[in-house]
């Protein structure tokens, strides 16, 4: 634009002082060729008008130009604005939703579950109604047809239970007094006294042939000592080793978790009574024990396996000769799986289960179990699985004394695992098990009044604990009945880091595995659809209590 004017103010200039009149020449006669003169003036000026035209237009292009940049510059701060605006109101919407679901989140968590009675007498009852569940339309007979199977099946075929105890104990008492005996105290574990656990300790053994489960734990010899390591008390633990914990093995003179001289630096003028000065502490150093894992001070589940089986072989080579009847390992690949065989032909199967005890609790880390509560596999051989059989006899017992008289949950438990296994030999094993049934009670009798567990009422709360079932497998979740479990009763002594971890899902491996998952759910359906049938036809005719031997046997 500034180019324009100059170049108007050129031609401008130009012709004032070309112009004849301004300055006239010296000779001031007319020529001759004037009409040429004026001819060429009149051109001369047509075109400075042409030029001052075409000067106007690049001008007027040029502001049109300019405006256009300036309105599209506008346009364009315009739309950045309210992008901005719009992304504030977004991040602000995402921000409400998602505090707004955390709030949903904890209250669920508070609340998903019936209030506490405090599981021995409150008379609040704040469980949701699951008694109106459809379980898909399927019937279950009633309290009379119960009973009568109950008395008939179960009652009758438990009845030597006490009898079969007493012949385990006994026997094992002598075999672990070998095992002992042969045992040196300055190189070999320390076996201690068994431990009574699972549905024979707990009075609901439904299964022939009875089964016997009992905790044997073991300690390692001085100046060695076990220090158990629980998957709670890591900030990040995977999901598949949650209710694992790992067995640290070390040396006395190596734990400095119960001296101070290993965390703070003493003076010159004191002497630590443990650590003299010639015996230093050497932190991060591998206790020698042949049952720790390669290149690791955590123990080996897999050797402690080996060790177990192979003390027993010894210890029971050492007795045999005051028993008339053979034992044998009944599973390969699992240790302390034993099974005495009698010269008549029939069997009696039991466990011994090797364990080590956590901390001064009833809490004890288990090597091996046939049926894992979790239904997972362990993540490596230095993972322990953490067993509350000890808890769960305790927290029944306690509980059955605030019960009525001839109460029915045992009764209600014993009838789910009978349908459970007879339906388990028709199509198969499962993700469904008779822990999970247990858990379901467990949950039920902390929010149930006692009075709710009357004899009277047992096709109710056996017809509400597979609503439970129900519910829990169509959500895919079922919690522990302890871990994370803060409404279980103080009196029952559980370590605190237990009750403030994060809850344990019982049914997380429905989650990962969908095949198995419709096959539990399949099978939970064709079970309560054979019930009715399965129930009247073992009312009329009990079947025989043997059972014939698994196919592979190792004789001791």
């Amino acid at each position: 634009m500034a180019l324009g004017l100059f170049r108007v103010c050129l031609v401008v200039v130009t012709a004032i002082i070309n112009h004849p009149l301004l300055f006239p020449r010296e000779n001031t006669t007319v020529p001759e060729n004037e009409e040429e003169i004026i001819r060429q003036m009149q051109a001369h000026q047509e075109k400075l008008q042409l030029e001052q035209l075409r000067l106007e237009e690049e001008m007027a292009r040029l502001a049109a130009d300019k405006e256009a940049e300036k309105e599209a510059l506008e346009r364009v701060a315009e739309e950045g604005q309210q992008q901005n605006e719009s992304r504030t109101a977004w991040d602000l919407w995402s921000t409400l939703c998602m505090i707004l679901f955390l709030v949903i989140e904890v209250w669920r968590q508070d609340h998903q579950d019936a209030p506490s009675p405090e599981c021995l007498g409150s008379d609040e009852d704040e469980l949701p109604d699951l008694e109106g569940a459809p379980l898909r339309g399927l019937t279950l007979p009633n309290r009379a047809t119960l009973d009568h199977f109950y008395e008939r099946c179960i009652r009758g075929a438990t009845a030597d239970a006490a009898r079969t105890r007493e012949f385990v104990e006994g026997f094992v008492d002598d075999l672990l007094e070998a095992l002992r005996s042969l045992c040196s105290r300055d190189s070999d574990m320390e076996v201690e006294d068994f431990i009574g656990v699972d549905s024979m300790y707990e009075n609901w053994q439904v299964n022939k042939p009875l089964l016997c489960d009992l905790f044997v734990p073991f300690m390692p010899p001085e100046p060695y000592h076990f220090h158990p390591e629980l998957w709670c008390s890591s900030r990040s633990v995977p999901l598949d080793r949650q209710g694992y914990g790992q067995i640290k093995v070390v040396r006395a003179d190596e734990d400095t978790l119960g001296c101070i001289c290993g965390k703070t630096k003493l003076g010159e003028d004191m002497l630590c009574l443990l650590h003299g000065r010639n015996n230093v502490v050497h932190h991060g150093s591998k206790a020698a024990d042949p049952l720790c894992a390669p290149n690791s001070p955590y123990l080996d589940t897999m050797r402690v396996m080996k060790w177990f089986q192979t003390a027993l072989t010894r210890a029971w080579h050492r007795i045999e000769h005051k028993y008339e009847f053979d034992l044998a390992f009944g599973q390969l690949d699992t240790p302390g799986s034993l099974k005495i065989r009698f010269r008549s032909g029939k069997f009696m199967p039991f466990n011994l289960i090797p364990v080590i005890q956590c901390d001064d609790s009833d809490l004890y880390f288990v090597s091996h179990l046939a049926r894992e509560p979790g239904g997972g596999t362990r993540a490596s051989s230095t993972d322990w699985l953490l067993s509350f059989a000890v808890y769960e006899r305790h927290f029944l017992r306690v509980t059955s004394k605030a019960l009525p008289e001839g109460a029915c949950h045992l009764s209600c438990l014993q009838i789910a695992s009978f349908l459970l296994s007879k339906q388990s030999r028709l199509t198969g094993p499962s993700g469904l098990g008779s822990y999970h049934l247990k858990t379901a009670l467990l949950h039920l009798l902390l929010a149930r009044r006692p009075a709710d567990w009357k004899a009277e009422q047992l096709d109710a709360r056996l017809h509400e604990l597979l609503c439970f079932l129900e519910k829990s497998l169509l959500e895919k979740k079922l919690q522990h009945f302890f871990i994370g479990n803060r409404k279980v009763p103080q009196a029952m002594g559980l370590p605190e880091a237990v009750r403030r971890a994060e809850p344990l899902n019982l049914f997380r491996p429905f989650v990962l595995q969908r095949s198995l998952y419709r096959k539990t759910v399949d099978s939970f359906y064709e079970m309560l659809k054979n019930a009715p049938a399965l129930i009247s036809e073992y009312s009329l005719h009990i079947p025989s209590d043997h059972a014939s031997l698994p196919p592979k046997t190792v004789i001791l």
